[in-house]
């Protein structure tokens, strides 16, 4: 199978399918898991935060973030296309009632500073008490520029608030750049890295921040039904993640302009060249292409994408280059005989 619809797909590798076998496990509630303990001090270490933590998911790394940065009636600002914001279900209001401020986000991802000010609510009783700025790197398979990160921290800083990364592929965010993650972590007082993306991990984040952050998202953690047991087994291709998985995601942002390029060059469909800087291609589609009839026929010949007007393709560990000239083979066959 040919799997376009997200790089949240990978299987994990030979050699995390091996440690998961061998792991030496024990209750990770109890912090009897060394295992678990070994990846949270190991990142902690390599990120340059006082404490880690190990997570289910992306989706709860941020939520244990936004909880433990906020109280009840505080407000997070972030971009309207913002995940923490658009696609984790309203967490931080629902369990946490912490109030959203999403801003528009610009073409390269980030949101004008001066809307980051106009935002923060004044010191008083008719408002919701403004305490986070949370960012995306990547946001959309856009990588957001150094040089804004460090103003958003200024200002932050500057306005008294704390400031949170959403990097679900912040690894992508710097291979793309050739520097290391730490680069991009260092503006950020917390970070959720996803390992079950690109990295290749079966399940789990990792969540960075000083002791008390840490302390009170652990806390949370429980709260919210995430204490795991012997998490060691997905510990242990969790750190395989990390120390095996980043440098290879040159090859998904090399799949990733060669599929543009091809599509681009097949009627119907539009690519912005500008906009795949990572493992992400948006195609836009024409209107006289019906895409939920493509994407029926193209899954019968073993491929799998989401149909939309504007189809978003992500390579990843488990697609080759080889996989990328089948598809726009049989794309190009079925548009002819469609």
């Amino acid at each position: 199978m040919i799997d376009f619809r997200s790089d949240t797909v990978t299987k994990p590798t030979a050699a995390m399918r091996a440690a998961i076998s061998q792991a030496e496990v024990g209750d990770d509630v109890y912090g009897d898991d060394p295992s678990v303990n070994y990846l949270e001090e190991m990142a902690a270490d390599m990120f340059g935060y006082d404490n880690a933590l190990f997570t289910s998911s992306g989706t709860q790394a941020n939520l244990l973030a936004l909880m433990a940065h906020c109280e009840r009636g505080d407000e997070y600002l972030c971009g309207q296309q913002a995940h923490n914001y658009k696609f984790e279900g309203g967490g931080a209001a629902v369990l946490g009632s912490i109030q959203p401020q999403p801003l528009t986000n610009q073409a390269d991802g980030s949101i004008l500073l001066s809307d980051i000010e106009a935002a923060i609510k004044p010191d008083d009783i008719h408002f919701a008490r403004t305490r986070l700025l949370s960012l995306e790197n990547t946001i959309g398979g856009k990588v957001v520029p150094q040089e804004y990160l460090a103003s958003a921290q200024a200002l932050a800083f500057e306005r008294g608030l704390k400031i949170h990364l959403d990097g679900a592929r912040v690894a992508n965010a710097a291979v793309a750049q050739n520097i290391p993650m730490t680069e991009i972590t260092q503006y950020f007082d917390s970070v959720s890295i996803c390992l079950s993306k690109g990295l290749c991990a079966p399940v789990g984040s990792i969540l960075l921040g000083d002791e008390r952050l840490i302390t009170k998202a652990r806390r949370w953690r429980k709260v919210l039904g995430g204490g795991m047991r012997q998490a060691g087994i997905l510990a242990s291709a969790a750190t395989l993640a990390l120390t095996e998985q980043v440098e290879r995601l040159a090859e998904d942002h090399d799949n990733a302009a060669y599929l543009a390029a091809e599509l681009a060059r097949i009627e119907g469909f539009e690519v912005d060249m500008s906009q795949v800087q990572t493992n992400m291609v948006f195609a836009a589609v024409c209107d006289k292409i019906d895409t939920k009839a493509l994407a029926l026929e193209l899954k019968a010949k073993g491929i799998l994408l989401s149909p939309g007007k504007t189809i978003r393709f992500v390579t990843h560990a488990d697609i080759s280059r080889a996989d990328i000239t089948c598809f726009i083979s049989e794309l190009k066959g079925l548009l002819v005989r469609g």
